[in-house]
């Protein structure tokens, strides 16, 4: 792995989208029995140990080989991994110093190491969120107005 947030960048090709749903469709299936405490995964025509999985590691790679199979890029991030100000105006598609602005105007949770601002990925998509819902405040209050001026 090259760092604490990975992406798997690349799109698959149609075979390999194939394979991620149908094998979707296997953890689903294994998964449909409730009372496994745990599920053997064993490979096929080889000496290779079985492994057992728990069912909710098995549910979350269900998740992600649906998201592949449908060809939607996925980025693992650990849940406390810390973003510099440009990696988190990056995720934002914003600008570095209007990152900057909204930490300093306390909009944005940061701390500070040595000279560098450090923000946590989940308060960057809390921040996220919140952008999005007064945005969508916003545009319905705009189509609230055009219909009472029957626009």
């Amino acid at each position: 792995m090259a760092g604490p947030a990975e992406t798997l960048d690349t799109v698959l090709d149609e075979h390999d989208a194939a394979l991620a749903q149908a094998a979707q469709r296997c953890l689903m299936a294994a998964l449909d029995h409730p009372h496994a405490a745990k599920i053997k995964l064993v490979a096929d025509g080889e000496e290779m140990p079985a492994v057992e999985l728990p069912p909710k590691v098995l549910r979350f790679m269900a998740d992600l080989l649906g998201l592949m199979g449908q060809r939607q890029p996925v980025m693992l991030v650990p849940q406390k991994h810390e973003l510099s100000t440009q990696e988190a105006a990056a995720l934002l598609n914003v600008s570095r110093p209007f990152v900057v602005k909204q930490i300093e105007a306390g909009r944005l949770p940061a701390r500070k190491v040595g000279r560098h601002r450090r923000v946590l990925f989940e308060d960057l998509m809390a921040y996220q969120q919140s952008l999005r819902r007064e945005t969508e405040d916003a545009l319905q209050a705009l189509a609230d107005e055009g219909q009472e001026l029957d626009i």
